[in-house]
């Protein structure tokens, strides 16, 4: 039994407050143009005062302020301020390493490679992740408290996977699989392996219990994994229905991974709010996803997308498939008015923060840049609120308005006409802002 001094320490730990923030912090942004996040065109000069963690004021007239020393000022020049950058679907905890060091490598030094990632991503504008499979509780929890720079994050935990399924990494000789024997993966927290509704329920209801702010279910056959060509349907409707209830319970929701139709279809009979791709789905199934009002989080996978894999490999062609349908994809969901957000899914890519900013401006195949940027920004936003309760960082995200989170960019150029000036950070963001804490403030380079 725990002693009462554990239970006390270990509450106190849950609840140690950001050290990030600065009491009553103020920052000035003078003489900016401003992209809200909500409409594809700029504002005429506004000058914004950030107090603390939120946006205090918007005026058309400079705002006096009382000078103090730590007020920070800065001059936007006529610059583009816009709401930091959104992905609605990372795996921050696989970003950047190969997969077979993933496999291999001890967590603490996965998670070492995770934070420089983290940083870096917000230093190229995206101040919020949704996190959708991986260890990530320990990288989120030391970015809140300031022990390492990075963006907000929406954890899923890990993502559960039937037997053979798109999360099922064991080596074939690991079957079959004995009572109670759980692989590396499941035991640092990177999947969980369910089979049977019962288990689908206990694993969704343990990464709840760790902090997750929506659970991530395999629906389908995926790419990245070895056992389950891509036309495979995964899980049950009862299966996936167990996790959906158990959800529900803790006011969140379920988003699942799926590419075909039937993988799709049965997800929405279960009651899922969020599918994961769906590349592959035919138009009855587009239709259907509108009708329910379903979330489908796609991706710009396109066939001159980077790959881990080689040329060639089964998993490579299994990438090459997935993008033959990214356009139709696309098209449907703009026709039958589905809710779409966007998300990289980058992984095994040493260079991930800048793949973000590419798979981002590779979304003006099918969007102009202000509409791109809209969905990367707040409707990006509406889709971390389904958490609910659940939510991490209660506030409103993704516009600039007064009241909002502070979590802005300032862009040298205007990425409503020019979607790629965000693609050379280095040259052309100025400032990152993130929940009112500046982490990048730097002159922009001719």
């Amino acid at each position: 039994m725990k002693s009462p001094f554990f239970c006390l320490a270990f509450a106190a730990l849950l609840t140690l407050p950001a050290l990030a923030r600065a009491a009553e912090a103020v920052t000035v942004f003078e003489n900016v143009r401003i992209f809200d996040g909500q409409t594809a065109r700029l504002s005429e000069p506004r000058h914004v005062l950030v107090r603390e963690n939120r946006i205090e004021r918007i005026s058309a007239t400079p705002i006096p302020t009382d000078r103090r020393a730590d007020t920070v000022l800065v001059a936007g020049e006529g610059r583009t301020l816009m709401p930091g950058l959104i992905d609605a679907h990372t795996h921050i905890m696989f970003a950047t390493l190969s997969q077979a060091a993933l496999l291999t490598s001890d967590l603490g030094f996965v998670t070492v490679a995770a934070a420089r990632a983290a940083e870096e991503a917000l230093l190229h504008g995206f101040t919020s992740f949704r996190d959708l499979g991986g260890p990530v509780f320990g990288l989120k929890r030391g970015i809140d408290l300031g022990l390492a720079r990075g963006p907000r994050i929406w954890p899923s935990g890990a993502h559960i996977s039937q037997t053979g399924g798109h999360g099922d990494f064991r080596l074939p000789t690991d079957f079959p699989a004995g009572c109670c024997s759980f692989s590396y993966g499941e035991r640092i927290g990177a999947t969980a392996i369910a089979d049977g509704a019962d288990q689908v329920l206990q694993r969704t209801r343990e990464q709840l219990a760790l902090g997750a702010s929506q659970i991530k279910l395999m629906a389908g056959g995926g790419a990245a994994s070895h056992y389950d060509p891509l036309d495979v349907t995964q899980y049950t409707v009862p299966e996936l229905r167990a996790g959906v209830e158990a959800a529900a319970n803790w006011g969140t929701y379920v988003t699942v991974h799926a590419y075909t139709p039937r993988a799709i279809r049965q997800a929405v009979e279960a009651g899922v709010k969020c599918v994961e791709h769906g590349q592959l789905m035919d138009e009855a199934t587009a239709r259907l996803l509108g009708e329910k009002g379903v979330w489908l989080c796609l991706q710009t996978f396109t066939l001159d997308r980077p790959s881990a894999f080689p040329e060639g490999s089964p998993n490579r062609l299994k990438q090459l498939e997935v993008a033959k349908g990214t356009d139709n994809a696309y098209r449907w969901a703009k026709q039958f008015g589905i809710p779409v957000a966007w998300g990289s899914d980058v992984l095994f890519n040493a260079n991930a923060a800048q793949e973000q900013l590419l798979a981002l401006a590779r979304l003006t195949n099918w969007y102009s840049p202000g509409e791109a940027l809209i969905m990367a920004t707040s409707r990006n936003a509406e889709l971390l609120a389904l958490s609910g309760p659940r939510n991490p960082y209660p506030g409103r995200l993704g516009v600039v308005a007064e009241g909002t989170l502070a979590d802005l960019l300032l862009v040298d150029g205007n990425p409503l006409e020019d979607i790629g000036v965000l693609t050379e950070p280095e040259r052309r963001l100025v400032v990152v802002m993130k929940d009112g804490r500046i982490y990048k403030h730097a002159r922009s380079q001719p």
